[in-house]
């Protein structure tokens, strides 16, 4: 049956950026504006979650904590396809009211299932980082949008760094909620800035909206991802846990069998080509590493090295120094990594940050039991992460179709969120099976030395294991083109 487009024609394309201009420096602030957004969101709990789950009497610390999380994968195919049909702008400004008002939302929350709801509404926040890596490629030239890329996916990490300093005396002084209230000023200044400053990209898809496979796969991966996410809090064997699992896997199998019977999937498993696959998979292995290396960092931070384990970096004031500097390392990489692919393209980057972060993962076994080695080494892991990630949406969008680009960088956010629970997880789970019981002063058990080796060589090998399609992709990049 033919597709009948109830989209207005593609807009009449506007001169894009050539080259750095006092305009383009205003574009680059706004976007990465919105996606600091995206990083209050997800994290905003973090920072009171011990008076949430207080205010709301309830222990469930791992749903306040994960929920934007879930949320923000069952929301990102449906925005991202919309995106290619209506308007990056237009879907990224919706974005940014709807984590608005969820931040609204959850602050006059009278009861945790409300807020939940909120916190469904904030994880659309998920979707600004690649809504604004769609509006780059196409409101720049290829060579300068790769550039502001790379500016715009990492520079947010700098709140990282900044906002436990800015927000604690905030909440000293109008209490544990007002991060919802400060997430909910900064969306609504993000949406009227990216609306007032940010031009409409000028390319449009055709056709609709695939309502129905967007709910098919944006549920089944919440079910998978929540059931990864917070088994180990909730059991992992429990009848709702089971029941969660079993929903997302039959609504991805569902939404398989769905996207090859329709002729405008949500996804379109065809048109996925060896580069936009490879990139992902070496995207899914280096971000599972990545945060399973940033998770050991606070656990070992926290355990003294007086206690004879053969690990350990003092105690918890070195946490903040310690996660700090990845988020400072992540700017570095991912502007640098932007600037690179302008020049040589986003495969040579990619494969660079993916060798760093083996060395540097690989010199985490010297940094457990001693704390310059450590922030060295957070440091290039953060730079790794950094470049993986700019030149990981620069090298999927690249090789997609301008219609196709909301998709695909939708696509990538995914695939990185995945990585990250995925292989958070399973570290998790090393740790756990090397526990030495009533280690600690408190009486809590530790994981041995040997658990804590094993987990560095595992990350470091997830490292080795996305080189594989990273040379592949530069190899590809590298070879002339008859």
């Amino acid at each position: 049956m033919k597709v009948i487009s109830r989209h207005p024609a593609p807009l009449a394309p506007e001169p894009r950026e050539e080259g750095w201009s006092r305009r383009l420096v205003g574009w680059a602030a706004v976007l990465t504006l919105a996606n600091v957004l995206a990083d209050v969101a997800i994290g905003s709990p973090m920072l009171v979650l011990p008076q949430l789950l207080e205010h709301f009497d309830t222990d469930q610390a791992a749903w306040l904590n994960a929920s934007a999380m879930l949320a923000g994968a069952i929301w990102s195919p449906l925005l991202a396809k919309c995106s290619d049909l209506y308007g990056r702008r237009r879907v990224l400004v919706c974005t940014l009211v709807l984590a608005c008002a969820g931040a609204l939302v959850c602050f006059a929350a009278p009861n945790v299932w409300v807020f939940l709801a909120g916190r469904f509404l904030q994880g659309a926040a998920f979707g600004a980082v690649f809504l604004t890596v769609a509006l780059a490629r196409q409101i720049c030239a290829p060579r300068v949008a790769m550039a502001l890329i790379g500016l715009v996916t990492s520079g947010s990490s700098v709140i990282g760094i900044v906002e436990p300093f800015v927000m604690e005396p905030v909440i000293d002084l109008f209490g544990p909620r007002s991060v919802f209230m400060a997430a909910a000023v900064l969306a609504a200044v993000a949406a009227l800035c990216v609306r007032a400053f940010i031009p409409e990209s000028p390319v449009r898809g055709t056709g609709r909206v695939d309502l129905a496979g967007a709910l098919l796969l944006g549920g089944g991966l919440g079910g998978v991802l929540a059931y990864i996410s917070l088994g180990g809090d909730l059991g992992w064997l429990t009848g709702g846990m089971v029941a969660l699992l079993l929903a997302g896997a039959a609504a991805l199998a569902g939404w398989a069998f769905h996207t090859l019977r329709v002729d405008e999937p949500v996804i379109d498993l065809r048109a996925l080509t060896r580069p936009i696959l490879l990139t992902l998979l070496a995207l899914v292995l280096a971000a599972g590493s990545f945060r399973a290396t940033l998770q050991l960092v606070s656990i070992v931070a926290q355990v003294p090295p007086d206690l004879g384990l053969g690990y350990g970096l003092g105690d918890r004031d070195a946490v903040s120094i310690l996660l700090a500097t990845p988020n400072a390392g992540i700017v570095v990489g991912g502007v640098l990594a932007g600037w690179a692919a302008g020049r040589y393209g986003p495969a040579l980057p990619l494969l660079a940050g993916i060798g760093l972060g083996t060395v540097a993962t690989l010199a985490m076994l010297a940094g457990v039991s001693t704390l310059p080695t450590a922030i060295a080494c957070g440091a290039m892991v953060g730079m790794a992460a950094g470049a993986i990630g700019a030149s990981g949406y620069n090298m999927a969008t690249g090789v997609a179709t301008p219609e196709r680009q909301g998709t695909v960088a939708g696509l990538v956010s995914v695939v990185l969120a995945l990585g990250s629970v995925v292989f958070t997880f399973a570290g998790g789970e090393v740790l756990k099976a090397s526990q030495v019981p009533g280690t600690l002063a408190d009486g809590a058990p530790a994981s041995s030395a040997t658990g804590v080796h094993v987990y560095v060589a595992l990350a470091a090998g997830l490292f080795a294991l996305a080189a594989v399609p990273a040379v592949l992709l530069a190899r590809a990049s590298a070879r002339p083109r008859g």
